[in-house]
């Protein structure tokens, strides 16, 4: 049974014809519309996954085909994509890496570089699709209008293959297995943990966010089925799927990075997680005990600091407020505490100024940020690239809605190299056995898809 699409309303703007319909299974549809996607070599596919927020607009976002499209290093790229953005005033989609940093301040990557991800993409799509409830919300630039019915007939015949179609459409046999390699091993974990832990004491820093890589080199994955046994297993509210041609981004993060709504600026970092228990009881005892960790709470106020001082540089003067404070959201694999800071800007400031004051993610980096930045590139072995980065889009209105790049699994076909990372705040409270228990209890989803 395929999802029908009816009541089709047309509206015409300079770039882009606009189209709304009511379809009758929003999650079968959902599914068939990622389905269709897999011909294009642009690609970025945002899925909420049914999580009631108030801050999201979309329930998913699907984004196709680019007609225009920017991709560059880390120098001055915040400036051309200031200009980018500007002069396209229309939708555009892509990722900002971690390592933009180095635009934003005195800062270097030397590190080992399996993925080779650009620092920074973006592209102007020609083909757009929101969904929000049972209402499909279509926006394709005129160039491609007259494509809409036969792409929307497209996607309502697409077979979706359930669990045991997609084990018999490849033969296991001719696989080889999926060996996961640690870039940092436990000992050496130890080490620079204790070596973060002195710059901590003797007053450098106050926090830090260490990361260590996994990798498989020599592997060949299908990226659409990993992403889907990713999803399935963790259900989580920013869900990512990403093309550029060879390389791809499989993400089930939960955590926003920032988010432009009118005036409004709303950012949420996440510190503190616990696991998940089968037995009720035990499960609102892990969540409750997580609540009252003065550990966990200390990492997650040190970061809404940083986060209130970033929000400030382009704020309303008094206009910074942190509308929730170490509150608890369950996910599928883990416990998470969660803040959520705001501030309101000025009409004239430029959306991609609001982000280049606030980049990196505090809670990816640490506290004092500059500092701490600079410790983690002396100690971790990898280059983040994509990793801790951000994925998202501005809309023609100057809006913008950006996640976390956090629990994914990165690829590059050409390379045969598949890797994911993982990482914990590193405070003066820290034991360096829980920080690296905590890391595998992070990576735990990534590890299951990949390794079966």
């Amino acid at each position: 049974m395929t999802a029908l699409i009816c009541n089709f309303v047309h509206i015409i703007t300079n770039l882009r014809q606009r189209s709304t319909q009511n379809i009758s299974n929003p999650e079968r549809f959902k599914q068939q519309l990622f389905k269709w996607s897999t011909q294009f070599d642009e690609v970025v596919w945002l899925d909420s996954n049914g999580y009631k927020d108030k801050y999201s607009a979309y329930d998913a976002v699907l984004a196709v085909e680019a007609f225009t499209i920017f991709q560059t290093d880390y120098y001055d790229a915040f400036k051309q994509l200031k200009e980018y953005q500007s002069i396209t005033n229309d939708w555009i989609f892509g990722y900002l890496s971690y390592d933009l940093k180095n635009d934003v301040e005195r800062l270097q990557s030397k590190n080992h570089d399996g993925l080779e991800f650009a620092d920074l993409f973006f592209f102007q799509p020609k083909k757009i699709f929101l969904i929000k409830g049972n209402v499909l919300e279509t926006q394709y630039l005129n160039v491609a209008a007259e494509e809409l019915e036969a792409d929307l007939k497209s996607i309502s015949a697409s077979e979706i293959m359930n669990a045991e179609e997609h084990l018999q459409s490849h033969n296991p046999s001719e696989e080889k297995p999926i060996k996961i390699k640690l870039r940092i091993h436990k000992e050496e974990y130890f080490r620079k943990v204790n070596t973060l832990l002195s710059h901590i004491h003797r007053g450098d820093i106050y926090e830090a966010n260490f990361c260590q890589e996994f990798y498989a080199q020599d592997t060949i994955i299908n990226p659409y089925d990993t992403y889907s046994k990713l999803n399935a297993i963790s259900k989580p509210p920013f869900a990512t799927f990403l093309r550029v041609y060879d390389k791809y981004l499989l993400s089930a993060s939960p955590e926003r990075y920032i988010k432009k709504e009118g005036l409004k600026i709303t950012s949420q970092p996440i510190k503190g997680t616990a696991k998940r228990s089968l037995d009720q009881e035990e499960d609102l005892q892990l969540k409750q005990e997580l609540f009252e960790d003065t550990k966990e709470r200390s990492e997650n106020v040190m970061i809404v600091d940083l986060v209130r001082n970033d929000l400030s540089k382009t704020a309303i003067k008094g206009s910074v407020k942190v509308e929730e404070l170490c509150k608890v959201y369950t996910f599928d694999q883990v416990h998470q505490m969660i803040s959520t800071v705001t501030s309101i800007v000025d009409n004239s400031t430029h959306p991609v100024d609001i982000i280049k004051s606030t980049f990196p993610m505090g809670s990816m980096t640490g506290a004092p940020k500059i500092m701490a930045m600079q410790l983690i590139e002396d100690l971790e072995d990898t280059k983040r690239g994509l990793y801790s980065g951000a994925v998202g889009y501005f809309t023609p209105d100057d809006d913008f809605d950006f996640n976390v790049v956090i629990r994914s699994i990165l690829y590059n076909a050409s390379k045969n190299y598949v890797s994911y990372s993982v990482g914990g705040a590193i405070t003066a409270k820290s034991d360096p056995l829980k920080e690296y228990e905590e890391c595998l209890l992070k990576a735990k989803a990534m590890r299951e898809v990949l390794e079966g």
